[in-house]
């Protein structure tokens, strides 16, 4: 990935409000919202506590307040 395709990309938390902003590759986030791939296949550069972020708009805390830690 070329490092100067990358672009910021801002999410709310629809849970706690903070906003988060991610370096996505925009031509990523077009292939994924047109069901062309996995989240994880396309975004593999990303946490997947920031791809739940772009999943379901909730952050990492809010997802651990809500469903606890991993085992």
């Amino acid at each position: 990935m070329i490092a100067s395709t990358m672009r910021p990309l801002n999410i709310r938390c629809a849970s706690c409000g903070r906003v988060y902003t991610l370096m996505i590759n925009p031509e990523d986030m077009l292939l994924w919202q047109a069901g062309e791939g996995y989240i994880q296949d396309i975004f593999s550069y990303l946490s997947s506590a920031q791809r739940e972020l772009i999943i379901s708009q909730t952050c990492d805390d809010c997802w651990k307040s809500m469903w606890g830690e991993d085992e």
